[in-house]
C-alpha cells in the first residue's frame, strides 16, 4: 500500500512542474487539458508529458521506484491520473521488492 507521503510527493512535484497550486491541479473536476490551460509553464501536451516524466524521475531518485504512466487522454480528470500514478508506483515497488 502506498503511503500518504508518496501521494503528497506526487502532488507536490507535479504541481511544481505545472507551476500551479495543488488545489488548481487536483480538484475533482479538473482535466489534464485544463491543467495545460491554467499552467504558466505549459503550452501543450508535450509540456504535460514532461511534467509527468520529471515527477516520475523524482520518484525514481527519491524512492528508488521507476514509474511509467500509460498514455492518458486530455479529458482525463487529474484525480484519476493521480490514482493511476499511485497504482503504478505500487505495482513497480512490489516488483522491485520481489527482485
Amino acid at each position: 500500500m502506498v503511503t500518504p507521503e508518496v501521494e503528497s510527493y506526487i502532488r507536490q512535484k507535479f504541481g511544481e512542474h505545472a507551476g500551479l497550486a495543488d488545489e488548481e491541479v487536483f480538484a475533482d473536476d479538473v482535466t489534464l487539458a485544463e491543467v495545460i490551460g491554467r499552467s504558466p509553464t505549459m503550452t501543450n501536451s508535450i509540456d504535460l508529458m514532461e511534467a509527468f516524466a520529471r515527477t516520475a524521475n523524482g520518484l525514481r531518485k527519491d524512492y528508488g521506484v521507476r514509474v511509467r504512466l500509460p498514455a492518458l487522454p486530455l479529458d482525463t480528470p487529474t484525480p484519476m491520473v493521480l490514482k493511476v500514478f499511485l497504482e503504478e508506483f505500487e505495482k513497480q515497488k512490489a516488483k522491485e521488492d520481489a527482485a
